[in-house]
């Protein structure tokens, strides 16, 4: 069962990853996420669009993209950024091509978790213009300035951290 927080939006989006030749005698090929799609086509995942020169490019598949009213910080710091980011995990799996398409997410945060799998493929890609327009959208009508609340410490007993001797106790 998978709780949804009221106002969560999801976005589908498409994937083209890249397979091309390796570069060292320990892996038969290199993988890499190239663009994500705001308008996702119509085929199969891992359909061939394109063979060059040993490159052979993929349509991926389609994933959607979560917007958590939660979250909105994450969000509006990777707006902030020079050039906003959109995060593609590619899983290993034992089935042709040899990955699957996992998940697509604007929240940085979440795609740390991914990075510290180590079998995840990350990649970070910049976020397609339309999509960055919803998510700024999303920001400005769920985000609530959340004030700082320090918290306060009760006052330690100083005088029962010394050591006491044996005559004081009677």
């Amino acid at each position: 069962m998978t709780l949804e927080v009221p106002g969560t939006i999801r976005i589908l989006v498409g994937v083209v990853a890249e397979r091309r030749p390796g570069v060292t005698q320990w892996a038969e090929h290199a993988w890499a996420a190239r663009e994500v799609l705001e308008d996702a086509p119509d085929i199969a995942a891992w359909t061939v669009l394109r063979e060059d020169a040993g490159r052979t490019l993929f349509f991926a598949g389609t994933a959607e993209v979560a917007l958590h009213p939660t979250d909105t910080d994450n969000y509006i710091h990777n707006l902030q950024q020079e050039t906003p980011r959109i995060w593609v995990v590619l899983r290993p799996v034992e089935q042709a091509p040899g990955y699957r398409l996992q998940t697509v997410t604007v929240d940085a945060g979440e795609a740390q978790l991914y990075a510290e799998s180590g079998s995840d493929m990350l990649e970070s890609l910049p976020l397609p213009p339309g999509l960055r327009l919803v998510v700024e959208r999303f920001v400005a009508e769920h985000h609530k300035q959340r004030e700082f609340h320090k918290r306060k410490r009760d006052r330690a007993d100083t005088e029962a951290l010394g050591t006491r001797s044996r005559l004081e106790g009677r």
